[in-house]
């Protein structure tokens, strides 16, 4: 019995997925410790892609396919069918460090409390050209590591690109909301479902993936409508909880247009230089606020009004998943 199984959804992303695939055969936990299961989103276009990315590998590793189309429902099925007591959540694009498996487990054998979850960090992948849009993003947009202080991440960063559980505790609190959140939100709803039942999520900051995912502000223009519906439906479901990028946009229409002399210094002037490295950046967080904040706040009042005349069409929003990408934060 393998003591880990790693879930990775997929939907195309064909050769990235084998390259996380060759990870794993890189790990250097004990043969044997873990497997993978590899989730097919009902949608995939081309089934026999994804088992030629699978292949022939060292370790057990299986295919199967989601009932219903969305990320929540593929993690849902990849953890109905783990066979082990540990589940380690994986994306199609994070390539894992060949200690990434172990420093899962290791934690895991420090901290045996069912309750307790740990995350390790997703950084961007070395061969990548990292902007200074992407390491915008790194700061509290997309993930918000720089943040942490100590191990305690807390359950708002269950980031499910390098997350794992006891599986136990996982069907305690129940799986992902396929229902209401198929794609977008749907990790931080369970893991604010968990916080109510004890969960701790702690940072490993040796357990890491590397994300080999271009981003571009144009993307993340189409991504932020995708981001405002999941959280506009959040916030419906948890009312008590404060739409965190609905606040940070509605700030950012509100302070005069940034100036782009920002942008232009980022590439060569991080936070950490005294007095300039802060003032650069805080141009450079608004700026990126004011550019997004548009695309993010139409999305929320169309899909705002739509509830109010109960025409929700949840269909729509998966095909709006599949288009736009595997993996949002």
């Amino acid at each position: 019995m393998p003591r880990l199984t790693v879930v990775v959804p997929t939907i195309g992303m064909y050769p990235v997925l084998r390259r996380v695939l060759d990870g794993f055969e890189r790990q250097d936990a004990e043969p044997g410790s873990f497997e993978i299961v590899v989730v097919s989103d009902k949608a995939e276009p081309d089934p026999a892609a994804v088992q030629e990315a699978i292949g022939s590998r060292p370790y057990p590793v299986r295919r199967i396919t989601g009932q219903e189309p969305g990320v929540s429902e593929n993690r849902n099925a990849g953890c109905a069918a783990a066979c082990s007591p540990l589940v380690l959540f994986n994306d199609n694009d994070t390539i894992p460090v060949p200690e990434l498996v172990s420093e899962h487990l290791r934690w895991h054998d420090r901290h045996p409390v069912k309750e307790v979850g740990v995350v390790g960090l997703v950084r961007w992948a070395p061969e990548l050209d990292v902007t200074p849009f992407m390491r915008w993003l790194d700061r509290g947009v997309q993930f918000d590591y720089p943040n942490i202080e100590g191990i305690e991440a807390g359950w708002g960063r269950f980031y499910t690109a390098n997350s794992s559980v006891k599986r136990s505790f996982f069907e305690r609190v129940g799986g992902f909301d396929q229902a209401r959140l198929p794609y977008g939100y749907e990790d931080l709803d369970w893991a604010y479902r968990a916080s109510k039942l004890g969960f701790r999520l702690l940072f490993n900051r040796a357990a890491v993936v590397d994300h080999l995912r271009q981003m571009t502000l144009e993307f993340w223009k189409k991504r932020a409508r995708r981001v405002a519906i999941a959280e506009r439906q959040f916030v419906k479901i948890h009312p008590d909880v404060a739409p965190y990028f609905r606040n940070l946009f509605i700030d950012a229409t509100r302070r005069e247009p940034a100036r782009r002399r920002g942008i232009k210094l980022a590439p060569y002037v991080p936070p950490s230089v005294p007095w300039l490295g802060p003032r650069v950046w805080t141009s450079v967080d608004l700026y990126y606020r004011q550019q997004l904040a548009p695309h993010f706040l139409a999305a929320w009042e169309e899909w705002e009004e739509d509830d109010e005349r109960g025409v929700l069409d949840l269909a729509e929003r998966q095909d709006l998943d599949r288009r736009y990408g595997s993996h949002a934060r």
